[in-house]
């Protein structure tokens, strides 16, 4: 009960935050934090579900993202471009993943960031298609059932009409068969093979999967900034995402939210203010490491319990002093 009232809470003060917040600024900031939770949700499916660490998502990022600008500079309708680009990053990601599914732990994350850099090397290099370092700009945000998206009231609430379906299909992948077993190649994968299941076949479609709103996320950012660059697809992007699932708590749904919120927040807000902010961010990604290796907020949880004493708490500090 108390679950469903904060999440409604939540909800509701999200869809009327261009209400209580005037300033403009602040909700393009409130856009950013959506758009790369969307992304680190995508993300988090490999690590915290599949136990797959990925150094190569920014690619697919870059790839849905380049792809929705080329398809609108040539011409395509806005929902025949932002099919394109799902498409793309779909066919990509089945790419990446059967090469990628070759090997596991540091194998699949070296392969992921082999072909992340592959990818970054095309976007920089193959001018005639992605322009270079010149990019490429989208016209206009689109238009939805003949509402432009243009302004930043009116992007923010598709945003975060996407990052709830995002929320809805995350937490019904994660209660499936197909999550439970997921979970299952993550901790047993010789036990799932001897049962019967294709290991494979199964980090495969969550390969996919996790493409599929990684290629989101990279849509939307293209939306947002009507720009494109091979920036977006480097080394640093893939890292800083994967920071975002870490920090926050892999293997949850809400832990690469505030994760994608701290980091958004710190770089764009806090850096104004901050010179060094990048130093305390470390800071502040170290102190996680040392009081909450289990996520911010997993963390936060645990602390919470053991403030109030709960059994639960009691019980898990019992067992830990009696093995």
């Amino acid at each position: 009960m108390r679950k469903a009232l904060a999440a409604a809470l939540a909800l509701v003060a999200l869809a009327t935050l261009p209400l209580w917040v005037a300033n403009t600024y602040y909700i393009n900031i409130a856009s950013q934090i959506v758009i790369y939770a969307i992304f680190a949700l995508g993300l988090n499916v490999l690590v915290g579900y599949a136990g797959l660490v990925s150094l190569g998502h920014a690619g697919l990022f870059g790839v849905a993202a380049y792809a929705a600008a080329w398809f609108a500079a040539s011409g395509a309708s806005d929902a025949a471009a932002a099919a394109g680009a799902v498409a793309t990053t779909l066919a990509i990601s089945a790419v990446f993943a059967v090469l990628a599914l070759r090997a596991t732990g540091i194998g699949f994350l070296m392969i992921t960031l082999a072909l992340g850099q592959i990818v970054w090397g095309i976007a920089y290099r193959w001018i005639s298609l992605t322009n270079g370092d010149n990019g490429i700009n989208l016209p206009a945000r689109p238009t939805l059932a003949g509402l432009s998206l243009e302004g930043a009231n009116a992007f923010y609430l598709f945003v975060l009409a996407a990052f709830l379906l995002a929320i809805a299909t995350m937490s019904v992948f994660v209660r499936s068969p197909l999550g439970a077993s997921l979970r299952g190649t993550r901790d047993q994968p010789r036990r799932m093979n001897a049962l019967g299941y294709n290991v494979w076949l199964i980090r495969f479609l969550a390969f996919l999967f996790s493409g599929f709103w990684t290629g989101s996320a990279g849509l939307l950012y293209c939306y947002y900034h009507k720009f494109v660059s091979p920036q977006l697809l480097q080394l640093n992007a893939s890292a800083e995402v994967l920071l975002m699932v870490i920090s926050g708590g892999s293997g949850t749904l809400l832990g690469p939210i505030f994760g994608a919120a701290l980091v958004t927040a710190m770089k764009t807000v806090a850096s104004a203010y901050i010179e060094r902010w990048n130093l305390v961010l470390g800071a502040i990604f170290v102190a996680i490491i040392v009081f909450m290796p289990e996520g911010l907020v997993p963390g936060s949880v645990r602390l919470w319990r053991m403030a109030r004493g709960t059994p639960a708490a009691l019980a898990s500090r019992a067992a830990g002093r009696n093995p």
